[in-house]
């Protein structure tokens, strides 16, 4: 029955490091283990994040520190599953020059543009970047 089968598991592939899983707590999940939803948000930001690094190397921004808090809104539907209906990164970006501040900013448009999990999605993903220098 629902209440009798273990959630946690195990995500492996050949020579790399485990994922440890479960679902989320609200579903009898181990709050200590990665759940779906917090591996999917992370997929999100760390390939908007990768392709922004890119494209920031090919404007010549040095990029110091780069961090996000994804954030997700889910809806439920009338069948107990429900689906993403939006997304919102909220990458933290310390360059080395402050002339290039608006120029890393505008850079996020194009990485969403390009990130192959974005473009995997049905729903909006915003960015609420927050860019400054090391000073």
């Amino acid at each position: 029955n629902y209440t009798g089968y273990e959630r946690s598991h195990t995500i492996s592939t050949n020579e790399k490091d485990c994922i440890y899983g479960s679902s989320d707590p609200s579903f009898r999940g181990d709050k200590t283990k990665y759940n779906p939803e917090e591996l999917f948000l992370a997929s999100l930001s760390a390939c908007h994040m990768l392709w922004f690094l890119h494209l920031c190397s090919d404007a010549n921004i040095i990029v110091i520190d780069y961090a996000d808090n994804a954030t997700g809104t889910m809806q439920e539907t009338k069948d107990d599953g429900g689906h993403f209906i939006e997304v919102i990164l909220h990458p933290h970006v310390v360059i080395s020059n402050a002339s290039m501040i608006e120029r890393a900013n505008e850079l996020h448009q194009q990485a969403n543009k390009l990130c192959y999990i974005a473009n995997s999605c049905n729903f909006p993903i915003h960015h609420k970047p927050n860019c400054k220098t090391v000073n």
